[in-house]
């Protein structure tokens, strides 16, 4: 296997050089996940999958899964996401208009552990905006004092899909499924590794035993630390590029972008295990 690893800052983010014929193959699936715990992010430019390949990619991971399959955009053969504002796919908007805040994907769904990656193909970038912004959790927490990470690793947070979505629309406006979803997460995540990593994000809604300001403001400041330069990256998406994440391990973000964007992502999901003893 010829494989070329490009950083793309200290803390996070690496681009992969590979010859496409290889790119299905078992060996650079082990690497890539060697490169996310160890990036977080991982680019490999161009590669030009369809929807077919992107589950082939995936399935060399680990076991796949899906947590949106009520969401519009779900249900293709290949177990994949279509990720759209166009409203001939899209009727409920608000789901991805939640991606344009600071979020790991899954964390409000209580009948998965975290997934352990996420795997996105462009295939049509927006002319404006649909830029995504990664933030290295793993480099957040490994940066915080020993006080600070003996504190938050006694915390338990509850992740909710209304809080994901606050900002964009109100409870009582949410389709009946979207109001119940929440899960409880450990506010450190541990790998079996030993490497930890922050669950915070915007589905972050409180501390369990915090009085409720209390646990927002501390993560508001959390998102602060970790979205800082040194820690973030924003990619700039070419049509077939395809990115890869530690899904604990890396904050993401979307820019915003318009309905009329034309912008088609396809996402698939790796599966992940619970807590490391």
């Amino acid at each position: 296997m010829s494989l070329k690893v490009e950083a793309i800052k200290p803390a996070v983010g690496a681009i992969v050089h590979v010859d496409r014929s290889q790119i299905l193959g078992k060996a650079v699936a082990r690497k890539c996940l060697e490169l996310i715990e160890r990036h977080g992010v991982v680019v490999f430019p161009r590669a030009g999958l369809d929807n077919e390949e992107q589950k082939i990619f995936t399935d060399n991971l680990g076991a796949s899964v899906s947590f949106t399959s009520n969401a519009p955009g779900s249900g293709d053969k290949s177990g994949g996401y279509n990720i759209t504002l166009d409203p001939k796919i899209n009727n409920e908007p608000e789901y991805v208009q939640g991606t344009f805040f600071w979020h790991l994907d899954g964390m409000p769904m209580a009948n998965i552990a975290p997934p352990k990656a996420s795997v996105l193909s462009c295939r049509r970038k927006s002319a404006t905006g649909g830029q995504t912004e990664f933030a290295s959790t793993f480099a957040a927490y490994d940066a915080l004092s020993e006080e600070d990470k003996a504190e938050y690793g006694r915390l338990t947070v509850v992740h909710s899909l209304v809080a994901g979505v606050r900002e964009v629309k109100a409870f009582d406006e949410l389709q009946p499924h979207m109001r119940t979803r929440k899960a409880e997460r450990p506010l450190v995540w541990t790998y079996p590794s030993g490497r930890k990593a922050l669950l915070i994000g915007y589905t972050a809604d409180e501390v369990v035993g915090w009085p409720k300001a209390e646990g927002r403001a501390l993560f508001a400041r959390l998102l602060e630390w970790a979205a800082q330069p040194a820690f973030s990256y924003r990619h700039q998406w070419q049509e077939g590029d395809l990115v890869v994440w530690d899904n604990c391990g890396a904050l993401h973000r979307v820019i915003p972008y318009s309905k009329d964007s034309g912008r088609l992502m396809h996402r698939t999901s790796v599966a992940g295990a619970e807590l490391a003893a």
